[in-house]
């Protein structure tokens, strides 16, 4: 798999049984406020979702990403406040190790920095979610501290860790041809 094998579009509402496939199942949702998913859960989510490109301003970027044409997960660029966003994926438990999260993670912050104008883009990961953690550091995020019980999952209250870069840093990454930069 190369980066050019994951492509990323608009979530569309007719993607929910693609979506569905993952988000019914316990490991996809361990770290998360959501799921397992029914399918009613599901095709409200994407329902909901798809609308968001009919927004003005439109405040959130919500794509599914494709592997050889099919779904394989989704992923969004939120913008929040003055010059900053956020970033979020989750991918197909069958696809996990694969670099798909991390070349969809570098494309957001492409998105956000080239497209949108942004000056800081931040994500939060459970602490215990090493993987994503990897992802978040491999495009070159600082980890910036812990922030204590912010999401209520199936196990309790959970922390998240925060992570940022900055436009400037992520530019110099680009320009030094360093792994941060877009894939």
């Amino acid at each position: 798999m190369t980066p050019d094998d994951v492509r990323l579009r608009p979530l569309t509402a007719a993607d929910w049984p693609a979506v569905h496939d993952w988000a019914k199942l316990p490991e996809s949702s361990t770290y998360q406020g959501w799921g397992p998913n029914t399918e009613e859960q599901t095709r409200e989510y994407c329902k909901q979702t798809a609308k968001v490109w009919k927004q003005r301003p439109q405040l959130r970027f919500a794509y599914a990403i494709l592997l050889d044409d099919r779904v394989v997960g989704t992923a969004d660029l939120l913008v929040r406040g003055e010059g900053q966003g956020e970033i979020g994926y989750g991918v197909h438990p069958r696809v996990w190790g694969r670099g798909i999260a991390t070349t969809v993670a570098r494309r957001l912050l492409r998105t956000g920095f080239d497209e949108r104008g942004l000056h800081r883009i931040y994500a939060t990961c459970d602490p215990r979610n090493l993987a994503s953690a990897r992802v978040l550091t491999k495009i070159g995020m600082t980890h910036e501290g812990r922030l204590r019980e912010t999401m209520l999952i199936h196990d309790g209250w959970r922390d998240s860790d925060l992570y940022a870069i900055l436009e400037g840093e992520w530019r110099a990454a680009v320009t030094a041809g360093e792994p941060a930069a877009p894939g």
